[in-house]
């Protein structure tokens, strides 16, 4: 199997159910351990964010941009249930609600 630099991908997880998601995800994470692509993921889902990215891009729309940048700064394996993971996704939710409220503003 070839080998990229970079891989692009679009809500890869989102038809899937809450166990098969988690396992496709600790495989994606066991992916990037080992070979070390650059891994440009899209999603709605905020927990999944944290547990895969080391800097999360919050978007604001009409026009589209990028609105906020948060890094994280957890180890890995990330701990769904600890206080610093609860911070980043309070962090997260914080600029979610930044950007719905212009949503709201200029839709």
């Amino acid at each position: 199997m070839p080998r990229p630099e970079v891989l692009l991908l679009d809500e890869p997880f989102s038809a899937l159910d809450a166990f098969t998601r988690t396992d496709l995800q600790d495989h994606l994470l066991d992916l990037w351990a080992d070979f070390r692509p650059t891994l440009i993921l899209v999603t709605h889902d905020v927990e999944e964010a944290i547990v895969l990215a080391d800097r999360i891009m919050v978007m604001r729309p009409r026009p589209g941009r990028i609105d906020d940048t948060i890094g994280v700064q957890l180890t890995r394996p990330r701990q769904r249930q600890s206080a610093a993971f609860d911070d980043v996704k309070r962090r997260v939710l914080t600029a979610l609600g930044g950007a719905s409220a212009v949503t709201m503003r200029n839709g």
